[in-house]
């Protein structure tokens, strides 16, 4: 109990107690009646350690009590049985139900943070999927009234309409189908089939697959300078996978008679690979979030314009996967350039790794 704040008012209260009856004897020693003097000594003391023990007991229960009820809401385990009989009352348990309640404090803080943010995620991705199904639903709903109307006897109409409602219905699929790889990506992580292959001739074979859709809008695609064979080790079809989304990005969000320009830098065992445009470029303010799911920079953009808005977030998961970063930078009116590194080909054995970089063998 020695050098325990809160027993250092107990005391004090003892100690006044022997020295008001001590002077009372003393009172009635001389103006009254003579008393023995070890009486006038010995009662004063034996009140003041009645007092000590009687003040300490309750004085002990009262913040034990209180304590107790403070543990109750802060503390996760359980109480043992010894926890539950004593707290002891010293000024140690002020200082640690002090410490103890102000990480509580921060800690419910910070998870309230999390949850509101988790919330506004949630609403953001329930909103924005339903604008996605959306705008494909009521096209195809626009497009089947119509033959019931009679588009359907005339035979111009029917296949058109017909052919666009195919269309819409082939872009809900490509949403779903996306949303489920994304899902699957990060719930049971990705599998990777790491392979020693040419990224240059896989740039080559996406840069044919797209120049129709490039030619539309007068857009270059092409190398920045002439490379030999580029070698890495990777997962060639997802690799491939991101250079499609990142490619196909540039020509959708891209300007008219623009180029989209490809470069790659050897650096040690890494290979960096950039992807830039000359188009309108991205603000700063929505860079951070340019990678989450549906979110589009330009809000009033129509949907029938670019993928399904799932494209730089599966990029991202695959990269990552590759234990590498999928990174962005751009300059409105200059352009953007996205940019993610891959092993060497030669440099790291074959492995299978979750969407996380997690190895699983």
């Amino acid at each position: 109990m020695k050098n325990s704040k809160p027993v250092y008012f107990v005391i004090g209260g003892s100690a006044i107690i022997f020295v008001m009856a001590l002077l009372i004897l003393l009172v009635i020693d001389y103006r009254l009646v003579d008393l023995p003097f070890w009486l006038v000594l010995s009662l004063p003391f034996v009140l003041g350690v009645s007092a000590f023990f009687i003040f300490y007991i309750f004085v002990e229960r009262f913040v034990n009590e209180r304590l107790r009820i403070i543990y109750r809401s802060i503390r996760k385990g359980k109480f043992t049985n010894k926890e539950r009989e004593h707290l002891p009352l010293t000024n140690d348990i002020f200082q640690k139900v002090e410490a103890e309640t102000r990480a509580w404090a921060q800690e419910q803080s910070a998870q309230i943070s999390r949850l509101k943010e988790q919330e506004k995620f949630r609403r953001e991705f329930l909103g924005n999927l339903a604008h996605e199904l959306k705008t494909p639903l009521f096209s195809i709903q626009g497009y089947i009234l119509t033959l019931l109307d009679g588009g359907l006897e005339d035979e111009e109409v029917n296949r058109k309409f017909l052919e666009k409602a195919s269309l819409s219905i082939d872009r809900m699929v490509n949403l779903l189908v996306d949303l489920d790889s994304i899902t699957k990506m990060e719930i049971s992580g990705l599998r990777l089939d790491m392979v020693d292959f040419d990224i240059k001739e896989s740039v080559d074979k996406i840069f044919e697959s797209l120049e129709l859709k490039a030619s539309e809008k007068n857009i270059q695609l092409l190398f920045s300078k002439d490379y030999s064979d580029v070698l890495v080790h990777g997962d060639q079809a997802k690799i491939e996978q991101v250079l499609l989304n990142l490619i196909a990005n540039s020509i959708y969000y891209g300007n008219e008679g623009g180029t989209t320009k490809v470069r790659f830098f050897e650096m040690n065992d890494l290979v960096l690979i950039e992807i830039s445009d000359d188009g309108p470029g991205i603000d700063q303010e929505h860079l951070p979030r340019l990678f989450e799911r549906f979110y589009r920079v330009e809000k009033s953009r129509t949907r029938n314009e670019g993928g399904s808005g799932l494209g730089l977030a599966i990029s991202k998961h695959i990269i990552e996967a590759h234990r590498q970063t999928l990174s962005v930078r751009s300059s409105v009116g200059l352009g953007s350039t996205f940019a993610f590194s891959l092993d060497k080909a030669g440099s790291r054995s074959e492995r299978l790794v979750t969407s996380r970089g997690v190895k699983i063998r």
